[in-house]
């Protein structure tokens, strides 16, 4: 009990006195989940919008491969990563395996569906309401997706923050395409597996602190844009009636 209770302050030091392990691969892991939060969301918003407001042959075939990669293992987008960058893939001659940018390249893979999933969802519910009125004054598809995607931009404002939520959490596929190479491509999840398998549990729980604290951050922001636009739309809704009334 002892131990457990020494852990835990001795990793509260690290995160309080700034260590430069620690610090050094928790700004890594941010920058590496913000780049690929940041390619995943112009993707996916793009994406998303425009499976929102078309209809083609085969589009149900389309959104079934969509759902199903929502649940795709990161250990085999990992792995199939690593096929594509390893000498002998594709890819291999880009020299990026055990690199920055394999992880990028991979979070990518795994959190662009869920942008795009989350995308056509709001702007899908958005063109039920407003899309035949935007048509009715000659918006094409693509302008009414533009349309549609601002007025709801505090809604998909909360999908690339639910996106940067999964990417900061991922482990298997940075640990398989990055390698855990201390100081290049050590983030804080394959870090918390690593120091905890070596018995080094004051880093593994200092860096698992500041991951729960990025994980709670990213929550309660997202519960105050909600709350916000709530209150927004209820204010408007208030003034639409008063003028009605009146």
């Amino acid at each position: 009990m002892n131990t457990f209770f020494d852990s835990i302050a001795t990793a509260l030091e690290l995160v309080v006195s700034l260590d430069p392990t620690l610090w050094s691969i928790v700004r890594r892991s941010l920058a590496v989940s913000a780049t690929a939060c940041a390619l995943s969301c112009m993707l996916g918003l793009l994406a998303g919008a425009w499976l929102a407001v078309t209809q083609f042959r085969g589009r149900r075939f389309v959104m079934t491969l969509l759902n199903t990669s929502l649940a795709l293992p990161s250990v085999v987008v990992g792995l199939v990563v690593y096929l594509l960058l390893s000498r002998s893939g594709p890819l291999g001659g880009l020299g990026w395996l055990f690199t920055f940018k394999a992880m990028v390249l991979a979070q990518m893979i795994l959190v662009t569906p869920l942008v795009t999933a989350l995308t056509r969802q709001v702007i899908e519910d958005a063109d039920s309401q407003h899309g035949e009125q935007l048509a009715s004054l000659g918006a094409g598809r693509f302008l009414r997706s533009l349309l549609l995607a601002w007025d709801e931009r505090y809604a998909l404002l909360t999908v690339g923050m639910a996106a940067f939520g999964r990417a900061v959490s991922e482990v298997g596929a940075v640990m398989i395409v990055g390698g855990n190479i201390e100081g290049f491509t050590r983030v804080m999840t394959t870090a918390i597996a690593l120091e905890t398998s070596k018995g080094d549990l004051p880093l593994a729980l200092g860096l698992g602190i500041v991951l729960l604290g990025v994980v709670l951050l990213l929550n309660a922001l997202i519960g105050a844009v909600r709350a916000w636009r709530e209150r927004r739309d209820g204010a408007a809704n208030a003034a639409t009636r008063g003028l009605v009334a009146a």
